[in-house]
């Protein structure tokens, strides 16, 4: 029986509809305030720019406003805290956006958890990390929070599942597998340096390849009727997991692209309307 396709893609797209609609209702009772999302690009690393014009354009596809700042690769540590104090202080900005990664010279956990926790739409400051893991309100990492919308949307019951993350990064691997283990699935964190990886995989009745290395988990490690969630995506348009052999094999998977990446975009900009809301609602 062939795979369920996750479409990141469509179900991205319903969302934007929906936010549209609230960005509308918001305008309507705020003499036409909408929420802002800060963008803060350091550097000119061409990755990084398109991601960036792809949350602005995001943005306003639902009628929001973003607020792009560019700063010069020489930009040093206490300059980019500066400004992202700044953007803590302005009531017209209601989330706040470090493009991953800043230049090596940058201390960056300093200047992500110089967010204040009300604008870290994106999840990625140790407070708002700490809250999420322990039940409390916080923004959820856009990538994992938009992992865990996907699964909801298509009803994919969690609870009780051995789920498996390869990866642990502090803004997908480790967060991805707290949001799990709060859905009530058990759960096992690997990495690239785990020894038997492929024993461990074929144990995992939910996968999640967040190791950031291309086809680096093999479609043979994958037991029958896995759900496969597939967090990477390199050149040639291939994610972590090799998932050309899978189509007959999975439960359930996404596909790369039009899976996991449009969910993490979409994700953010759910959670700058929220903070918008909250601001001016």
């Amino acid at each position: 029986m062939p795979a369920l396709i996750l479409d990141g893609k469509q179900v991205a797209q319903r969302s934007e509809s929906e936010l549209s609609d609230r960005v509308a209702a918001l305008k309507a009772k705020s003499d036409g305030r909408t929420p802002v999302l800060a963008t803060i690009l350091v550097g000119d690393d061409p990755a990084s720019a398109t991601y960036v014009k792809m949350k602005g354009n995001a943005c306003r596809r639902v009628g929001m406003e973003s607020l792009a700042i560019e700063l010069p690769a020489s930009t040093r540590t206490n300059d980019l805290l500066r400004e992202i104090e700044q953007l803590n202080q302005n009531p017209d900005v209601h989330g706040i956006l470090l493009q991953h990664p800043v230049p090596s010279h940058i201390d960056e956990r300093a200047c992500f958890d110089m967010i204040a926790l009300e604008k870290d739409v994106d999840g990625v400051t140790c407070l708002g990390f700490g809250r999420m893991a322990m039940g409390e309100p916080a923004y959820g990492c856009a990538t994992p929070q938009g992992i865990m919308r996907l699964l909801k949307h298509y009803e994919l019951q969690l609870e009780g599942l051995h789920a498996v993350v390869v990866g642990r990064s502090p803004i997908l691997g480790k967060p991805m597998a707290m949001m799990l283990l709060e859905a009530n699935a058990t759960v096992t964190i690997c990495h690239s340096r785990t020894k038997q990886l492929d024993q461990l995989v074929r144990q995992a009745d939910l996968i999640v390849g967040a190791v950031g290395r291309p086809e680096f988990i093999r479609a043979d490690w994958i037991k029958e009727g896995a759900i496969v969630v597939d967090a990477g995506y390199h050149p040639g348009g291939v994610g972590d997991i090799e998932l050309s052999a899978l189509s007959e094999r999975a439960s359930a998977l996404t596909p790369v692209p039009g899976g996991v990446g449009p969910m993490t975009i979409n994700t953010l900009i759910q959670q700058t309307v929220e903070s918008g809301e909250k601001a001016l609602g």
